[in-house]
């Protein structure tokens, strides 16, 4: 049983010998006549329903039928590597635990980014018949194998004649045999016995694929080193190809070659990518099982009942709305165990995003009200419960228990002689009542709360070391030892490939299967997930480009399970919740990222709502069978252009912020971040600070609320009609680049109305409609003014694009003014503001 880095690095030996020092063991060698791996029969294993050749899945045109989904122990498949550009160095010399060569000399790929690789079909058979175009596969409707000529298109239940020998004798011998003992003359066509042609000499198909052997075998015989005769061997007659076949439709000669299949959907799956990085060792996670996924959520779920419940006993108040999800990914910012969800070695133990949401809703949640009633009526509880929790609280002093009380009467005799007042009257009123009595009740809460912030992460270190040992007893079940990361040269420059793993994956359960037109449902154990059809067939796609160790989908029904199941973890059962930290940008405004900035890469998604093939998302193990470079905190790219919109959580912007200054810095190679965060001014959260003071701002555009869309956190699942939301609150775009990458990419006028443009409310929906009736798209610029009010450019580089507006926006609304924030370097050129 080989793990998935295993099958990486063989892979990336059999495309870049003169790269590697990887050889395959003798005994292998021998075992696979033809070169290829020893494929275990199918047939006395457990067979599911699902069949990923089944026209009605979607199954790519160009790769041949191939093996149902099985649970089967994994075989190494030595395949083609993930990329042409990919090249794993591994010196010989250099063992697990050691260290790497004393002089290392990094090296950049050459050429443009690497095409896709179509997967390594079964090549367990002689040369002369790979050389030919036969490949050998199992059939499921007839339980037995069958061959395929991928020249011809020609099925056979049978091994075609003149190539049975091959299978247990040398090349060279049975060379010989058939020189001496040619095949007989070819019979006549008969359409009344033969009314299929089977035997139809007028059939190119047969002739041709026995010619090609015939050559094949003919060569191997002259150059065989026991070879009687050093002649070339005359080519015999064509043989009569007398095997059933397996399906006469396909003896069509002539046939086109199939064309590449190309998923639709609101995504662009064959964009390659142009992301260069430093090669970097596998991780030392374990593979992710369906029971141990169970058991994770059934832990997360407890997890979030008990913040639930302590919030209410310790405050009175609920949970913060998506305050634990927002809670799990703070922590990952610092975490340094070994979960990938569940944090369980942080310093400082209270999460600072707990701690400050729990203290904004005491001693009430606050909203935003509609009428002067509502108004009304919420400055009377904010009364009332900072009255209640001053004189209950155990912490509050003395004095601050008078300031409360003195500012409640006050407000309450306000309210008793005040007849008539207005809705801002109201509101002005319940802020002085707030910033005279928060300090004071924070005061008296904060024991309470910190309280819950380390009681919560207890529990998670606790939970964390259950699933640990859930692990190590089904890694010890299927004789499976962890390995250690294996030595990998820090300096040398790849292709960006998708995370790899160290220890190799169990033997999962079987997983239930259905599907109709518009759903698929996986269900394990009892527990049913779902998921739009279109979205599974996306998930295929993806498993097909960026998974190495299991090319005939044997674990692809698991490891979707897991995927869903992960997510539903980390969001949560609730409708209303957790679909804010995955909303996603509009396709139209992916498709112009990649048109005008070159963008091939997404630094926070997910296999469910990426748009690009290759990614960053939160979780290494479950995600990297369908793309995933890893958490974007640990991706240390060299070169590429990136789209970044991370989750509304205020350390993991900042952190990230912090990230890109420091790639940024340390490269010299075109590198471009173009960064998503919400506008919040009030108060302004760091990161959005920290990104208007950068060095490498070159530009940024604030987007109005209401006037641009987002895509639903949940869009794998929803109908698609609800997908497009409107965004509540202003969006900021900012053009994070070094020199490289802004000569490349830079934000000149026309591309950053190109952006704006796709930005529009409806056109995600216009594209869609386009799409279906087929005419041509028409230009909707001049339709309204564009929904920005704000651009700034910051000069900080001699290569700053000039300040001037474009000329697509009218002259008479245009009035520009000096900008507040300056960098800390000196621009070469004025920064400019332009409000529209």
């Amino acid at each position: 049983m080989a793990s998935s880095w295993e099958s990486f690095i063989a892979a990336s030996t059999s495309a870049a010998p003169a790269h590697t020092s990887v050889s395959a063991t003798p005994a292998a060698a021998a075992a696979s006549p033809g070169g290829g791996p020893i494929i275990t029969p199918a047939a006395t294993l457990p067979q599911q329903s699902y069949n990923p050749s089944d026209p009605a899945h979607h199954q790519t045109p160009h790769h041949p039928p191939v093996t149902h989904y099985q649970q089967q122990p994994q075989h190494l498949h030595v395949g083609q590597p993930p990329h042409q550009g990919i090249r794993v160095n591994i010196p010989s010399q250099v063992t697990i635990g050691s260290s790497g060569p004393t002089t290392p000399v990094p090296q950049t790929p050459v050429g443009g980014p690497p095409p896709f690789v179509a997967p390594v079909h079964e090549t367990d058979l002689p040369q002369e018949m790979l050389v030919a175009g036969w490949r050998k596969f199992w059939s499921k409707r007839e339980q037995r194998v069958y061959f395929w000529n991928r020249t011809t298109g020609e099925s056979l239940w049978d091994m075609p004649p003149g190539h049975a020998s091959h299978a247990s004798q040398p090349s060279g011998i049975s060379s010989s045999i058939k020189a001496q003992h040619p095949p007989p003359q070819q019979q006549q066509y008969d359409p009344i016995s033969d009314p299929l042609g089977i035997q139809n000499p007028t059939n190119g198909s047969s002739s041709s694929a026995n010619n090609c052997q015939s050559g094949s075998t003919t060569t191997n015989s002259s150059s065989h080193p026991g070879s009687s005769t050093t002649a070339p061997v005359p080519s015999p007659a064509p043989s009569v190809i007398s095997g059933v076949k397996r399906r006469a439709s396909e003896e069509a000669s002539g046939a086109p070659v199939p064309k590449k299949f190309v998923l639709a959907g609101p995504w662009d799956l064959e964009i390659p990518t142009n992301v260069i990085m430093f090669e970097r060792p596998p991780i030392t996670l374990p593979q992710p099982h369906p029971s141990v996924e169970v058991l994770r959520g059934q832990l997360v779920s407890k997890l979030r009942s008990g913040y639930q419940e302590m919030c209410l006993a310790r405050q009175g108040i609920d949970a913060p709305r998506d305050s634990f999800s927002r809670w799990l990914m703070e922590r990952k910012v610092v975490d340094q165990g070994w979960d990938p969800l569940l944090p369980s070695q942080c310093f400082p133990e209270v999460s600072q995003s707990m701690y400050r949401e729990i203290m904004n809703d005491i001693p009430i949640k606050l909203q935003r009200p509609k009428y002067t009633g509502e108004a009304r009526k919420q400055l009377s509880k904010y009364a009332e419960a900072a009255k209640r929790m001053i004189e209950t609280s155990r912490n509050a002093s003395q004095e601050s228990r008078k300031i409360v009380k003195w500012n409640v009467e006050d407000t309450f005799q306000w309210l008793r002689r005040t007849i008539g007042a207005t809705f801002d009257d109201y509101m002005e009123r319940l802020a002085h009542l707030k910033r005279q009595c928060q300090p004071h009740l924070t005061e008296a809460a904060k024991q309470s709360v910190e309280g819950i912030c380390t009681k919560i992460y207890n529990l998670s270190v606790e939970h964390a070391k259950k699933i640990r040992e859930k692990h190590l007893q089904i890694l010890e079940e299927n004789n499976i030892r962890e390995v250690g990361v294996p030595a990998v040269s820090g300096l040398r420059k790849v292709w960006c490939y998708p995370v790899q793993f160290t220890t190799p994956s169990p033997r999962p359960p079987p997983i239930d299967f259905m599907q109709d037109k518009d759903t698929t449902c996986l269900r394990y154990n009892g527990e049913a997930l779902s998921i739009n059809t279109q979205y599974f067939h996306k998930l295929e796609q993806l498993y097909r480009y960026n998974c190495f160790d299991d090319r005939k989908f044997e674990l692809f029904l698991p490891r979707v399970w897991c995927l869903l199941k992960r997510y539903q973890t980390l969001l949560g059962t609730s409708p209303n919740e957790g679909h804010g930290t995955q909303a996603g940008l509009p396709v139209t405004v992916l498709e112009c990222l990649h048109k005008h900035f070159g963008v091939t890469f997404e630094c926070f998604a997910s296999p469910l709502n990426c748009y690009f093939r290759q990614f960053c998302s939160a979780f290494p193990d479950t995600d990297s069978y369908f793309g995933s470079r890893g958490p974007i905190l640990d991706f240390k790219p060299v070169c590429g252009s990136f789209e970044a919109n991370p989750p509304f959580c205020e350390e993991l912007m900042e952190a990230t912020v912090r990230h890109f200054e420091k790639l940024l810095s340390e490269s010299h190679e075109p590198l471009s971040f173009i960064v998503f965060v919400p506008e919040w001014r009030e108060p302004a959260p760091s990161a959005l600070l920290h990104l208007e003071a950068s060095r490498f701002n070159r530009k940024q555009v604030v987007l109005l609320p209401l006037e641009h869309e987002y895509r639903h956190g949940f869009q794998h699942f929803m109908s698609k009609s609800e997908v497009v939301l409107k965004s509540a609150h202003g969006t900021v775009a900012v053009w994070l680049q070094n020199d490289a990458g802004f000569s490349r990419w830079g934000p000149t006028p026309d591309r950053v109305d190109a952006l704006l443009e796709a930005y529009r409310p409806g056109r995600e929906r216009d594209r869609d409609r386009q799409e279906m009736l087929s005419p041509p798209r028409r230009d909707s610029s001049a339709e309204a003014p564009p929904p920005y009010v704000d651009v700034k450019a910051a000069g900080s580089s001699p290569l700053a694009p000039p300040t001037a507006p474009s000329t697509a926006v009218p002259s008479t609304i245009l009035t520009t003014s000096p900008s507040p924030a300056v960098p800390p370097i000196a621009p070469t050129s004025p920064a400019t503001t332009t409000t529209i």
